[in-house]
C-alpha cells in the first residue's frame, strides 16, 4: 500500500489515486511486490533538520528515501521537500508536477534496489526515471 502524508506543506497538483497506482506500477515492473510505502512531503526546513539529524548532511536536498524492503517487497519512507522540488523544476525548466514524479520515482527506485553514487548508477537511475515517467505521461493522455 502507498500512502501519503503532508508536514508543514499542500501539494495541489498530487492526484494521490493515480500517482499510487502508477508507483505500484513502477514496482510492479521491477518484478517486485509493493509493501508498506509512506510519500511524506515536507518543507525545505524539515528536510534539512532531518539530512542532519539521520545523515550527518548539512545541505538541502530533495529527498531522503529510508529502505524497509525485505527480499523482493518494496517497502519504506519516502521525504520530499516540495521547496527542492519547485525550486529545481524551475533551475530545470520543467513542470513542477513533472520534478514530483521524477523525485518520487527516483525514492522508489532506490527501494528496488538501484543505487546512484557512482556515474554509471547515476545514469542507469536516470534512465529508469526516464521511463517511468513516459509511462505516466502516457497513461495521462
Amino acid at each position: 500500500m502507498i500512502s501519503f502524508e503532508f508536514i508543514d506543506v499542500e501539494v495541489p497538483e498530487l492526484s494521490s489515486e493515480l500517482f499510487s497506482f502508477w508507483l505500484a506500477d513502477c514496482i510492479r515492473e521491477e518484478s517486485k511486490s509493493t509493501g508498506e510505502i509512506t510519500v511524506i512531503f515536507c518543507s525545505d526546513e524539515h528536510l534539512l533538520t532531518m539530512n542532519r539529524q539521520y545523515l550527518d548532511h548539512d545541505y538541502y536536498t530533495d529527498i531522503i528515501t529510508f529502505d524497509y524492503t525485505e527480499e523482493d517487497v518494496v517497502s519504506g519512507d519516502l521525504f520530499i521537500s516540495i521547496d527542492r522540488v519547485y525550486d529545481n523544476a524551475r533551475l530545470l525548466n520543467v513542470r513542477p508536477e513533472t520534478e514530483l514524479k521524477r523525485v518520487c520515482v527516483h525514492g522508489v527506485m532506490h527501494l528496488c534496489g538501484y543505487a546512484d553514487k557512482s556515474e554509471q548508477d547515476s545514469l542507469l537511475m536516470r534512465s529508469k526515471e526516464d521511463y517511468y515517467l513516459d509511462k505516466y505521461v502516457s497513461r495521462e493522455t
